[in-house]
């Protein structure tokens, strides 16, 4: 009888600080990124005046155009040779244009239709080209912050506490702060200047976005280099890439991750304004409102379930754990459908298990994407973390890119018209693009994620295996 493969050496755990560091570099993404996808289409529409449709077009185009930069970028980095390593200088380089991106997204100079839109355009592909310089670098560290898959894992965990925790800001504090710095509410209940509001919200945003990343850079360290002569090969390295069959699964499940995503998040402030009727209602301290209350539990739970994520990983197969939670989620928005919209304690309730489950799932598959790297240098001989992590990037950009085309171009094809009584057709899709709809791609995101073939054992047996390789080269050197 063949005695069981060992298990691989455990290796050195990190500081609690740089966990944390780690972590707050995620937070800075999404003070924009969750404010985008909550609040950008309805800025766009309901504050700023521009069509739906138009909207929807511009999110493609731009979206699109910017992911074919992300590769490109990942390569780069992979190339770049500084005394910090590889991915942190970026962090300090792209810190300050990133947060002014940010800014004049939402700083909505007095222009006509035609200059609005054009502006709408440049600032948005500046916002997600210094998104994609910040942020290729930044998910890459989590590749090479340690040689183990445990401690990766683990350091996901804190990273998408972090994530999650931007997200419960933005949502528990963005129209609180838009109606404060926007002058009040009239008698109507209305923001009296709700652009002056977000404008002054958005700047606050960028100087704390800037500031954590600084610290993500002071805290963290780079711990796993490319093999020993290892020879620089771009289209080599896109085809290896297009090869590695397990990239492709999480590429895909990415693309479903992100579209139902946008969908969700970005219908809801419609859904609670127009199907449910609880817009401008304080319910709590006389600030927050149904809709606030609703996208901030998601956040919390997010952020617990995320916390949880390094008891789950003991207990059960990453693979296997990451698709049963995407198809609980699945369900759980699926049902908005047939919940009766006055009903806010059930909302509240399904909320919170689908909002549970969707914590780890998401930071789960950011760390299989590092498992996804080990296996490139397994199977190739070449390690492109960067590479690997910036077509993640791509498949993030290109899944927000549907959910900005689907869901103003849904509302349009509903006959959705801003700041008045909608019609039973533009309620029922408000209702899908909230329900149905989103729960559609998670299921998607669930069918990729069961046929993405990475178990713990060939985690384990990968790991193992790199291990003796890095081993043998020490030994000879």
């Amino acid at each position: 009888m063949q005695p069981p493969p060992a298990q691989p050496a455990p290796a050195e755990g990190l500081k609690t600080k740089e966990y944390v560091g780690y972590a707050l570099g995620d937070t800075a993404s999404n003070l924009f990124f969750q404010t985008f996808g909550i609040f950008l289409t309805y800025f766009y529409t309901d504050v700023w005046g521009l069509a739906p449709a138009v909207i929807g077009t511009m999110f493609l185009v731009v979206r699109l155009l910017d992911a074919a930069a992300d590769p490109l970028i990942g390569l780069m980095a992979d190339r770049t040779q500084t005394r910090w390593g590889k991915f942190r200088p970026y962090l300090v380089w792209f810190a300050l244009p990133y947060g002014l991106a940010g800014y004049l997204l939402f700083a909505s100079p007095d222009l006509d239709a035609s200059g609005k839109l054009v502006y709408a355009y440049l600032t948005y592909g500046f916002m997600m080209l210094a998104y994609s310089f910040i942020n290729v670098p930044y998910s890459s560290l989590l590749g090479v912050i340690s040689p183990s898959p445990r401690i990766r894992t683990l350091a996901s965990s804190y990273r998408f506490v972090g994530a999650f925790g931007g997200g419960l800001l933005v949502s528990l504090c963005v129209r609180p702060l838009v109606k404060w710095l926007g002058g009040g509410a009239n008698e109507a209940g209305k923001v009296v200047n709700e652009l002056r509001g977000f404008q002054l919200t958005m700047l606050i945003f960028a100087a704390l976005s800037v500031a954590m990343f600084l610290i993500c850079f002071a805290t963290t360290k780079e711990r796993v280099t490319v093999p020993p002569g290892q020879k620089n090969n771009a289209l080599g390295e896109v085809k290896e890439l297009l090869r590695n069959y397990p990239w492709v699964m999480l590429l895909l499940s990415a693309i479903f991750s992100l579209t139902f995503i946008g969908l969700r998040n970005g219908s809801a402030i419609y859904y609670f304004k127009y199907v449910a009727g609880y817009d401008n209602q304080p319910v709590l301290f006389g600030q927050f409102d149904r809709f606030t209350l609703f996208i901030s539990l998601g956040m919390a739970c997010q952020m617990l379930g995320s916390y949880c994520l390094s008891f789950f990983a003991k207990v059960a197969d990453k693979r296997v754990l990451s698709y049963a939670l995407t198809f609980v989620t699945a369900a759980c928005w699926a049902a908005f459908y047939w919940i009766p919209k006055d009903n806010f304690p059930l909302q509240l309730a399904v909320q919170a298990l689908g909002a549970f489950c969707m914590g780890p799932a998401s930071a789960l598959v950011w760390a299989m994407y590092a498992d996804v790297a080990d296996y490139g240098e397994w199977k190739f001989g070449r390690r492109s973390t960067g590479l690997v992590y910036s077509a993640s990037l791509f498949a993030i950009k290109t899944g927000t890119a549907l959910a900005g085309l689907l869901l103003p171009w849904i509302l349009a094809r509903y006959d959705y018209l801003p700041n008045v009584a909608q019609s039973a057709t533009s309620i029922l899709g408000i209702t899908l693009t909230f329900s149905l709809f989103p729960a559609g791609f998670a299921v998607l995101k669930g069918i990729a994620l069961w046929i993405y073939p990475l178990g713990k054992a060939k985690v384990d047996e990968i790991e193992r295996d790199l291990n003796a390789r890095r081993a043998a080269v020490t030994a000879t050197t």
